[in-house]
């Protein structure tokens, strides 16, 4: 700011009001200047250390009087030179890690001296680590923060003694030790204050546990004893110190016994409870705390829309998703706020309003602290007070200020109760609120009284199967309440009966995993979503039995409205990859089971959108092929990354799509018709493409936890099953273009014709393009031609016989073969006079072009493309509801008729001759 005083030890106008400042410009004034220009760094807090010390103080004093340095400079920057938020805290972060860094080695020179270094069993020096919890392990304190800690070692043992052979005591006990030499350093009072407050209430069993334990009793502890909250409380824990250990690698020892405790495998809805009774403890403390003293109610931590609820907020987010979503493991309030609306678990425009009250509320509460150096987060009382606040705010005087901190607050307040339920008279009675959590839980006999004698005679067997009476008290209460709900949406003609019916199907398996039932109570716009979809087909239900973790994409206001964006699919999943690598979890089954995750919710987003009948048919081959191309996309990238063959750091390497991926027409469980391809004349690339495709196969078609991918078909490869897995792209083109001895049959040429190019290098794809056009518009007898077309479509009808009573629309003389091969005839017979025929256009536009080239009598070919759109919608809907696809044949006469005829015109008979 213009016109401020240089000199820091000077009054300055406004930070020259702090009674903190005041004192410590008293009684550091001679020492103020020790700290370097600026922000505090690492750097030159440790060099104002030495500087201390080398005038005689020993390191506890020298700590205390570099953190008063530290607070004074803050103060400055803050109040008058308006510094980022990050730049406040993670100055106090860093001044916490010295400290505990120097205090840790304080401790162990004088332990060591008495008791020796401790050892493990197996004589190797055991570790140890100071775990930052809280706002110090997200590196966020506040200028009066106290620091939350957990101490932890490695393993049990004992110490290896003095030069005398004495001495020898437990690791357990030396490591309690440390911890009050520790406590001595960092947290005594002395006439130079403290470094910082220090809490370890934290640590397992709390105040009642020890002081220090061991990895394998923290692990222990959490799988038998941990509670719901201290999972939020672990999730920004971070190894703080000793600096030797992080950067010597061994704190990573504890991530694998601390992620699996605060990410859960499936989505964590159970965890909502759990933060409504810790918020609820809170705000009656809070009360309690402001009983006959008002001014306490305006606190900017604890108090309605105060800090504490934006943390709550992202952090129930985090530990729900962040099991099947690694990018979301993140420390830093406000990095997490912009991963959750990536994530698209919260509009961006409610992330920015999150994050922008969040550095408000941060920067108020560091001038209450500014004030006395206070641990308090209340308002002061004093007018004088609360006007510095606002003029080191940037506001000219309390009002604006106020009014700006009771919107943050509001919006923070709004937020909060909409993410864990509050008041909203549209819910149904029996639902007990928004999230049907509250109140008493119903029991079974009431509601069976409201269900229709179907639905009632399914409910009823619930009350004696074993997986319900195993059901501990408050799931079981779930289940009634939401049984409840489903009764009176099913009264009220929200939803139908098969849908219900559906439900109870789908849920009785799952009644173990007790956080699908806390999910669908907990959102109900997701349950009635549910039970839309349940309703309107039969296959949904059994895709969610299989992979029952995607019902939260129903969560989604955009599940109907968008469509797959492939460069969005691929980001996310890079982003994931990247996250499990942070922390060491990206191993090949994490990364396969991350792949299949995200294919399953990509593809029960379009099932969403095809049964509420946004998608047209075509519209969801396109998306669910699209899909199929970038999981091969991202399956192959990875692959060859963890190939130990590669020779090279990009394959020269391709994939080619035939069938139902080649023309686009993949529909719910389609397999993968490809061709594996390379061009590579290093000598060890056989051996390494043929390693590859293996590992590809294997990433693509194994099932793990989370099922498999796609089941891979390579019987197109040239030679067919008796061929090489992976061929080079010569000895394929020249099988294709009839070269050599050995080239393709006329059934090969016509899957040809629905070919495509779906992964590699331009360089191939243009190759391809070549080689596909070469086949398809070379010279042909047409009369040769016609005639292994029939032997072939005798021989797949042959294969599937139809009853004379029934039409199957696929297998049928006038179904949807009969159009197919009528197509490829059209189009190797045709392309060299016609080359509008040559590009894989899909049946439907190629019969139109067909006739617009004059191949068709007039009208023929769209009434054929209409009759095959047709014949494609009754199958897929016949498979979304598992029925047969043969019908009475007058059901379809209008559109078999047209596909007799279109066989008519080219064949010159109709296709039931032959």
């Amino acid at each position: 700011m213009a016109g401020l005083p240089s000199n820091p030890t000077a009054p300055s106008r406004l930070s020259g009001h702090s009674r903190f400042a005041q004192r410590l410009r008293r009684r550091y004034e001679g020492q103020l200047t020790l700290l370097a220009p600026g922000a505090p760094t690492r750097a030159c807090m440790l060099a104002a250390f030495e500087v201390i010390c080398a005038q005689g103080h020993d390191h506890p004093t020298a700590l205390r009087i570099l953190r008063q340095l530290v607070m004074e400079r803050l103060l400055v920057l803050d109040c008058e030179q308006a510094a980022p938020l990050g730049t406040i805290t993670s100055a106090v972060t860093e001044l916490a890690e010295i400290a505990l860094d120097i205090a840790c080695t304080h401790a162990f020179a004088e332990l060591d001296a008495q008791f020796g270094a401790p050892m493990t069993a197996e004589g190797a020096l055991a570790q140890f680590w100071i775990v930052g919890m809280g706002k110090l392990g997200a590196r966020e304190l506040n200028v009066s923060s106290d620091i939350d800690l957990v101490y932890v070692y490695d393993c049990d043992g004992e110490t290896a003694g003095t030069a005398g052979g004495r001495g020898h005591i437990s690791n357990h006990e030396y490591f309690a030790r440390a911890v009050k030499a520790i406590y001595s350093v960092v947290g005594d009072t002395t006439e130079h204050g403290f470094v910082f407050r220090m809490d370890l209430a934290l640590r397992p069993n709390g105040n009642s546990g020890p002081p220090a334990v061991s990895l394998g009793a923290l692990e222990e502890y959490f799988q038998v004893q941990g509670r719901e909250w201290e999972r939020f409380a672990w999730l920004k824990s971070r190894v703080v110190a000793p600096r030797a250990a992080i950067e010597g690698g061994t704190a990573q020892a504890l991530r694998g016994v601390v992620l699996p405790f605060v990410f859960r495998k499936y989505l964590d809805y159970s965890v909502f409870d759990s933060l409504r009774l810790l918020h609820k403890q809170i705000r009656e403390h809070a009360a309690k705390r402001s009983a006959g003293r008002p001014e306490r109610a305006n606190d900017v931590k604890l108090s309605r829309g105060g800090i504490r609820e934006i943390e709550f907020t992202v952090q129930l987010l985090q530990v729900v998703r962040g099991g099947q979503f690694p990018e979301l493991r993140t420390r830093p309030t406000l990095q997490a706020l912009h991963r959750i609306a990536a994530a698209g678990l919260m509009p961006q425009a409610t992330a920015d309003a999150l994050a922008a009250a969040y550095e408000f509320l941060r920067r108020v509460e560091h001038r209450i602290q500014y004030l006395d150096d206070q641990q308090t987060h209340v308002l002061p009382a004093g007018d004088e007070d609360i006007d510095w606040m606002a003029r080191t705010m940037g506001f000219a005087n309390s009002c604006p200020f106020l009014h700006e901190l009771d919107a943050h607050r509001e919006l923070v307040a709004q937020e909060f109760d909409k993410l864990l339920g509050g008041a909203s008279a549209s819910e149904c009675k029996g639902c007990a609120g928004p999230r049907g959590s509250k109140g008493p839980a119903l029991d079974l006999e009431q509601v069976l009284e409201h269900l229709p004698p179907t639905v009632r005679e399914r409910v009823d067997e619930w009350r004696r199967h074993p997986r319900v009476l195993a059901l501990r008290e408050d799931a079981r209460a779930r289940l009634s309440r939401l049984l409840g709900r489903t009764a009176q949406w099913l009264q009220e003609g929200r939803v139908s009966e098969d849908a219900v019916l559906r439900l109870a199907d789908w849920i009785e398996p799952l009644l173990r995993r007790e956080s699908y039932l806390a999910l669908l109570l907990e959102r109900p716009g997701v349950h009635e979503r549910l039970l839309r979809l349940l309703g309107a087909a039969r296959w949904p239900a059994r895709y969610l039995l299989q992979h029952p973790g995607v019902i939260d994409e129903l969560a989604s206001d955009q599940i109907v409205s968008e469509r797959f964006n492939a460069a969005e699919f691929e980001g996310e999943l890079e982003a994931r990859r990247n996250s499990l690598q942070i922390t060491g979890e990206d191993d090949d089954e994490a990364l396969m089971n991350l792949l299949r995750r995200a294919h399953h919710a990509e593809v029960f987003r379009t099932l969403a959108r095809d049964v509420e009948g946004v998608l047209s048919v075509e519209q969801v081959a396109d998306d669910l092929s699209a899909l199929a191309d970038s999981v091969l996309r991202v399956t192959a990238k990875w692959c060859w990354h963890r190939l130990k063959q590669k020779h090279r750091e990009t394959p020269r390497f391709a994939i080619i799509g035939y069938g139902k991926l080649g023309g686009k027409e993949l529909g719910y469980g389609s397999d993968l018709d490809i061709v594996f391809v390379y061009e590579d004349d290093d000598e060890r690339s056989p051996e390494a493409y043929a390693a590859f495709v293996r590992k590809l196969i294997n990433w693509l078609s194994a099932k793990t936890s989370e099922g498999d991918l796609f089941e891979i078909d390579t019987a197109l490869r040239p030679n067919g099953n008796s061929g090489l897995l992976v061929t080079t792209f010569d000895a394929y083109a020249r099988y294709q273009q009839q070269r050599g001895s050995n080239t393709a049959w006329t059934w090969e040429h016509q899957a040809m014709t629905r070919a495509r190019f779906v992964l590699g290098a331009d360089a191939l794809r243009e190759r391809f393009d070549a080689i596909r056009e070469s086949v398809i518009a070379a010279p042909r007898d047409a009369a040769l031609l016609q005639s292994e077309i029939m032997a072939m479509r005798d021989k797949v009808r042959a294969a599937h016989p139809v009853k004379a009573d029934r039409f199957d629309v696929k297998h049928s003389a006038g179904g949807m073969v009969d159009v197919e091969f009528v197509v490829q005839f059209l189009v190797l017979s045709q392309s060299a006079a016609h080359r509008e025929l040559i590009p894989n256009v899909g049946n439907i536009a190629l019969l139109q072009r067909a006739e617009a080239c004059g191949l068709l009598p007039t009208g023929l070919g769209e009434r054929a493309a209409s009759a095959y759109r047709a014949l494609r919608r009754l199958q897929h809907q016949a498979r979304l509801n598992e029925e047969p696809t043969q019908v009475p044949p007058a059901s379809m006469d209008t559109e078999r008729d047209a596909v007799l005829a279109l066989w008519s015109a080219v064949f010159g008979h109709s296709p039931a001759i032959h």
